[in-house]
């Protein structure tokens, strides 16, 4: 028996043990809300960063236990939970509870599933991972109160400890063959390196040091920032160094040469558990691959009447090299693209009362993608913020290589980034109080993706893509995500090479030739995840036509918007459950 074995073993036992001098609540309601209160606070515990995240800030002087150790407690700590949930009787629930407990059962069985996969040892990604986590940790964190600041400090403390127990992981990853490929891996010290030759008032994680709030006096400032030196050049800088020397010279040398999931320790079963915990269906790499190729068939015939429709007298691909190349299509600063972001999202600000009868609190700004990540980034991303936090949420574009990053595609990525797309979605989800915690705060990539995807498609309704360039720049991004469902089941599930995968995005998309690189590098690294936005997309798409189809005169856009999102993030089957009975609610004529 391994030790990982005798842990969970001892670990089951022990929380067994425990629910069993506990008197259970009276009946079927108590019991789940009891249990589920019980495992929120759970993870808050076990996980300090994202309590931060979601705005608990009793844990922000420490990080969590990363050590194989801690893993394999969770695991046997979860199955207690899971075999708690499973003596309630679900069918005595109420509706709102009985679908709680369908999604509560579902992060408890793919928490354990991804443990058993062995998820945990897979730390990094092709553009980023824990350490530029770490790195980029403080934006999400308070610094009202000298204690803020002490808090922080003893995280930068604990550092180097964390980082080992990281390492561990990926040394067990080694072990077990459970690694990602190789060559997604190529250049990934350009995300390390400069976290270990930044000087230590340079250094990222320093940055609360260069900013206190007006009333701490002097020497209270001078105590920090001194403090904060001298943390970051005795831990930090050492940890990321030793970090980089184990990366280049022991874990890269020894991943995985393949590419596909399926090539992993139980691979079959795994790449089937991320199309699962992904898109939240259970559907066959062959279906979702066929799906995808007549999809890409259709958006291109319409690319092809777009090319058409501006003259342009050459090919397909000709068009494509001529918007890769022309400087007209580029800006030339990084302030030019912040800016022509920025006004692309202020025009939506102004379409968002028309298209929804909720709107958040929570403002956002937008910012370029921090420097240390940028190389291997992708051309945008949403990073939240806690609700009541004094951050916005942020979209973050991406500044590196502006002749890669071409303004026709960016209303839809701006779009789907900030609104109506991930920050409006993101900080309703948060500010729903009458859903519970755990799903709050529970990010379903099928619904998430889908609603940034069907974000970009409102784009239509609202007044953008009105030249044929950035018309083209909407299709082709439709276009991509219909790719994925191609290349993502190509190369986890039919064999499918990086240079053959790196092709036939090139080919069928506008995205500049270096996007379409990092991306493919992105899908091998994380499997299943870039099935989520078209199948999402797909979803929400056919439940507005089933709702307009039904309703007629009687359908309400904003009416349909506020009840897609009012829930916060749904399984795709409990979505369609959802709008379904808003639906039937109307024809009754309901309000």
């Amino acid at each position: 028996m391994s030790i990982e074995t005798v842990l969970r073993s001892i670990a089951l036992l022990t929380v067994v043990a425990g629910a069993a001098l506990a008197a259970p609540p009276p009946d079927a309601a108590a019991r789940f809300a009891d249990l589920v209160d019980r495992e929120w606070q759970w993870r808050l515990r076990e996980f300090p960063t994202f309590a931060t995240a979601v705005g608990v800030n009793d844990y922000n002087d420490r990080l969590d236990d990363a050590s194989l150790a801690a893993a394999a407690r969770r695991d046997g700590e979860t199955a207690a939970f899971l075999a708690e949930l499973e003596a309630i009787d679900r069918a005595a629930l109420a509706a709102a509870d009985r679908l709680d407990y369908d999604i509560f059962r579902r992060q408890l069985e793919e928490r354990r599933d991804s443990f058993r996969f062995g998820d945990h040892l897979l730390t990094l990604n092709a553009d980023s991972g824990f350490h530029t986590g770490f790195s980029l940790l403080h934006m999400g964190t308070p610094f009202s109160t000298p204690q803020d600041y002490e808090n922080y400090l003893s995280r930068l403390a604990a550092f180097p400890a964390w980082l080992d127990a990281h390492v561990e992981r990926m040394r067990e990853g080694l072990r077990r063959g459970m690694t990602i490929p190789k060559a997604t891996l190529a250049g990934i010290e350009t995300s390390i390196r400069p976290l270990v030759d930044a000087a230590p008032e340079a250094h990222p994680v320093y940055a609360p040091f260069t900013r206190f709030p007006a009333t701490f006096a002097a020497v209270t400032r001078e105590r920090l920032s001194a403090r904060g030196r001298e943390v970051v050049a005795t831990a930090i800088v050492p940890g990321y160094a030793r970090f980089l020397d184990f990366v280049t010279g022991e874990y890269v040398p020894g991943c995985r040469e393949t590419l596909a999931a399926t090539d992993l320790p139980g691979g079959e079963a795994y790449y089937r558990f991320q199309i699962r915990s992904y898109t939240t269906l259970d559907m066959e790499p062959r279906a979702i691959h066929e799906l995808g190729l007549r999809e890409v068939a259709a958006i291109r015939a319409e690319m092809e009447k777009i090319v058409a429709a501006t003259g342009f007298a050459g090919s397909f691909d000709e068009f494509l090299r001529f918007l890769r190349t022309d400087a007209r299509f580029y800006a030339t600063t990084p302030e030019q693209l912040l800016k022509e972001a920025a006004w692309i999202a202020k025009r939506m600000d102004a379409k968002l009362p028309s298209l929804f009868g909720r709107l958040p609190r929570q403002p956002y700004g937008v910012m370029a993608v921090p420097a240390q990540l940028a190389p291997k980034y992708t051309s945008g991303r949403y990073s939240g913020s806690p609700k009541d936090s004094t951050e916005p949420g942020w979209y973050w574009v991406n500044t590196f290589a502006l002749d890669k990053r071409p303004l026709y595609n960016l209303e839809a990525l701006t779009l789907h980034e900030a609104v109506p797309g991930h920050h409006l979605q993101g900080a309703l989800a948060e500010e729903a109080e009458s859903v519970r915690p755990f799903r709050r705060y529970d990010y379903i990539s099928a619904f998430g993706e889908g609603w940034g995807l069907y974000s970009e498609y409102l784009g239509n309704e609202a007044g953008f893509y009105t030249d044929s360039y950035s018309k083209f720049g909407y299709l082709g991004y439709q276009a991509w995500r219909a790719c994925r469902l191609v290349i993502d089941t190509g190369i986890h599930a039919f064999g499918w090479s990086r240079e053959r995968a790196i092709d036939y995005l090139a080919a069928n998309t506008s995205l500049p030739l270096h996007e379409a690189t990092t991306e493919i590098d992105r899908y091998i690294s994380w499997p299943g995840q870039a099935l989520s936005y078209y199948l999402g997309y797909l979803e929400i798409r056919e439940l507005r036509r089933r709702a307009e189809a039904t309703l007629g005169e009687r359908f309400d856009v904003r009416g349909f918007h506020d009840a897609v999102l009012e829930q916060g993030a749904l399984p795709l089957p409990m979505l369609r459950e959802h709008i379904e009975a808003w639906i039937a609610e109307r024809e009754r004529g309901g309000s």
